[in-house]
């Protein structure tokens, strides 16, 4: 699915009022009773709950809200920043209809109308959502430092107060929400580290909006959809053999560092290589064929690179001599697939002259330090994640730019991934990464193709694992173990 900008979100309503047809007024409504439900859902209406509105259709949605929840029964103090301005046309109407049922209205004009808050208050944040272009300033800044510093229970409305759509907010006056009730998909401002501490858990409120105003428009920003990673995904034929399903060469490893080596190839295998050869320290051998004897491991010095689908190069390598001489000899090889990761990227940050020769047909994948090492240190998410964008349009290659909701980018179009939990924050995961992308190439997938198949599965994986592991016990060994299970959501969805 595509990922809008604020102003495209903007254009869906427009288009929806104009085509369904439906008034404003009535998709103001639809959105304030999903809020509703999901706070009835989850038990969060057991507290004394306050209702803070600008006077804009964000600010309109908090009154229907208030007012949704006073027909249920419920008692919300409704609070209004007063700055002049009569507000929105559906803020005006939304107010009118709240009158008729409440009088527990008030009007913020200054610091001192601020409420007394409580760490036990459900705070419901309707002051400012998707059209705020520019930094909280004034009373509104110091109306969000005011509610943040009581630590009480904030559910925002579409975007926490103060929160950029689609560039960074860092250092920007935010709330700090629990729970962040956005309609009908999610903003860029979502996917970015930068923002969780802000935003909270995430949920989708799905308001009816018209699924045909998606055809009108061209978006470069994309989600990786179980649909998506499908229609990618190629079955392997009845008649296939391992010289059939790709050769993939693994360069890896080093004294001390062997596990990154075995991790690699065991995912390698796992996501369906024919072979699986390692190249590692002569002397580490033994510690690869007793722990993966499905793998072969190279014994020469030189490397016949013609033999191979793909290559993965950099887990665990080290930045000796030897591992540039033979990231270089793959760099000036025939071979057009393979994945640079780890030591290799820092070798190549070392050596930056070595980007140029990188194919059309490799992946990179950085972490965020990585890239920086890379590519300049970066401000923010967005400023990376733009750099990236703008990279791929310079750089034939694929980047996967590795994070919570890692990123795929080539040729100017990024795809997100949702796959994956916070048990991956653990070192070795890259490490398989980097062997299911290499199988993946091995068996004939294109870079892009590969990368957003992999990166998907890696995650998918790592969902699975959740049946039996926690966050905090999870190891890549297991998101490994858990591989076939992902391919099997792929063959059969309800698995």
């Amino acid at each position: 699915m595509q990922l809008l900008t604020a102003k495209q979100m903007q254009q869906w309503d427009a288009w929806t009022i104009t085509h369904e047809p439906v008034e404003s007024l009535d998709l103001m409504e639809r959105a304030a009773t999903a809020c509703v439900v999901f706070l009835e859902e989850n038990n969060l209406l057991d507290h004394p709950i306050k209702v803070f509105c600008g006077k804009g259709n964000n600010g309109g949605d908090g009154l229907a809200i208030a007012r949704l929840l006073i027909l249920k029964g419920y008692d919300p103090k409704i609070f209004i920043v007063e700055m002049g301005s009569m507000g929105s046309t559906d803020f005006q109407a939304n107010l009118q209809r709240l009158h008729s049922v409440s009088t527990n209205i008030h009007f913020i004009q200054s610091p001192e109308f601020f409420p007394v808050l409580d760490k036990n208050d459900l705070i419901i944040d309707a002051l400012l959502g998707l059209g705020l272009d520019r930094p909280l300033q004034g009373l509104y800044a110091e109306l969000v430092n005011h509610i943040n510093q009581f630590n009480a229970t904030v559910v925002a409305i579409d975007l926490p107060t103060g929160m950029f759509s689609d560039k960074s907010s860092v250092q920007n006056p935010i709330i700090r929400a629990n729970y962040t009730l956005t309609f009908q998909s999610l903003k860029l401002c979502f996917l970015m580290a930068e923002n969780a501490a802000y935003a909270g858990h995430v949920s989708i409120m799905n308001i009816g909006l018209s699924l045909e105003f998606l055809d009108t428009i061209n978006s470069d920003i994309f989600l990786i959809s179980e649909s998506l990673t499908k229609n990618i995904f190629q079955p392997r034929p009845d008649f296939a053999h391992k010289g059939t399903c790709g050769h993939a060469l693994l360069i890896a490893g080093s004294e001390g560092k062997m596990g990154a080596a075995v991790l690699c190839a065991k995912a390698c295998l796992r996501a369906g290589a024919g072979l699986v050869t390692m190249k590692v320290p002569h002397h580490e051998i033994s510690i690869l064929q007793i722990s993966i004897p499905e793998a072969m491991c190279l014994v020469e010095n030189k490397i016949d690179f013609d033999k191979y689908q793909s290559a993965g190069i950099g887990p665990g390598l080290g930045k000796e001599k030897e591992a540039l001489e033979i990231l270089k000899s793959i760099l000036h090889s025939s071979l057009a697939k393979y994945v640079v990761d780890a030591d290799a990227l820092n070798l190549i940050a070392e050596n930056p002259e070595l980007m140029e020769h990188i194919s059309e047909q490799a992946v990179i994948t950085p972490h965020p330090k990585e890239f920086d090492r890379l590519f300049g240190v970066m401000k923010n998410d967005f400023e990376r994640f733009e750099k990236a964008v703008a990279l791929s349009k310079k750089y034939p290659f694929t980047i996967v730019l590795k994070g919570h909701h890692t990123c795929v980018v080539k040729n100017g179009k990024a795809f997100f991934n949702l796959t994956g939990n916070s048990g991956m924050a653990t070192g070795g995961m890259g490490d398989a990464l980097t062997g299911i992308i290499t199988s993946l190439l091995a068996q004939g997938y294109d870079s892009i193709n590969a990368a957003i198949l992999g990166v998907y599965l890696h995650g998918l994986a790592a969902d699975l694992c959740l049946r039996e592991q926690s966050v905090e016990s999870l190891l890549p060994s297991d998101l490994i173990d858990y591989l076939g299970q992902a391919f099997m959501q792929l063959h059969f969805p309800q698995v």
